[in-house]
């Protein structure tokens, strides 16, 4: 007989009080639940864990390491499932995702983690923007095939193969904490994967900053590669400029997507551009 799996859920946060409300008001209504859902408080400032604490199937830690690195590595070492899934705090699960995890693991013994790309739900032309965004990553999936990335707001890992990479991994400024993760477990001989069906709701709010922020950014994943020694420019670079080309559209249409209208307003863009830019994840690893 199979052995049914525990999907512990893994939450670093941030000052991300809002967000993380929606995303744990979400869980709460997913028919079926995960064994466990940890939210990792990173030294916030706002009301993150009055926030967790007023779910009560949630297990509130803290990190005082500051980093998502290091709060991703609190979660997962607490966690007590078979399956640890990693999502971000702007998260927003789909109804039957902790089944299509456990379906993928079940299914797959050799399957060491996963992952799969977003629905952007805060931006205008979401169907236009979710096709493109797809498009890229199974690009990038099938050239990147020998050393494939995985995505922190919708992936997850067997806690064996957790187990069996952490004292490896990198933990500084100016790399993918995920993009690292899957590098050192294939490295080490574990498969990873991409699922294009495994889907989750996040955040398009990247595109909310400068372009000089954004253009940083978007440099950190082939240097997250570069560091291990390993070269992808000819896949990785026309990702990268053509993310560039679509900033301005994406920051226009995020910044003033009304979300209750589901139409674009000024008032709502210059509203947004005086709110305090999302912190880099990148660089605050200390």
């Amino acid at each position: 007989m199979k052995k049914n799996l525990k999907v512990s859920i893994i939450i670093p946060v941030y000052n991300d009080a809002d967000s993380l409300l929606a995303c744990l008001n979400n869980i709460e209504k997913l028919s079926v639940k995960p064994f466990e859902v940890i939210v990792v408080d990173n030294n916030s400032s706002d009301q993150t864990r009055e926030i967790a604490k007023s779910f009560n199937f949630v297990s509130l830690i803290s990190e005082s390491k500051q980093g998502v690195v290091h709060a991703r590595s609190s979660g997962f070492d607490a966690a007590k499932g078979d399956i640890l899934a990693r999502i971000d705090a702007d998260t927003l699960l789909y109804d039957g995702w902790i089944e299509q995890i456990v379906g993928l693991f079940s299914r797959d013994f050799d399957l060491a983690a996963v992952s799969g790309p977003p629905d952007y739900y805060d931006i205008m032309l979401t169907k236009t923007a979710n096709r493109i965004d797809h498009q890229i990553r199974k690009f990038l999936a099938k050239h990147l095939a020998k050393h494939l990335f995985l995505y922190g707001s919708n992936m997850a890992i067997r806690r064996t193969a957790w187990r069996g990479v952490k004292a490896t991994l990198c933990a500084k400024n100016g790399i993918h904490e995920d993009i690292d993760l899957a590098i050192h477990l294939q490295l080490e001989g574990y498969r990873v994967a991409y699922d294009d069906q495994l889907v989750a709701g996040v955040s398009i709010r990247r595109v909310g900053g400068s372009f000089s922020d954004y253009v940083r950014y978007s440099l950190i994943s082939p240097r997250s590669y570069s560091v291990h020694g390993l070269r992808y420019h000819r896949f990785i670079y026309p990702v990268v400029i053509l993310c560039w080309v679509l900033y301005a559209p994406a920051h226009l249409f995020f910044l003033g997507y009304d979300r209750v209208s589901g139409s674009f307003s000024w008032h709502t863009f210059w509203l947004n551009r005086r709110r305090p830019v999302r912190i880099d994840p990148t660089v605050n690893v200390s």
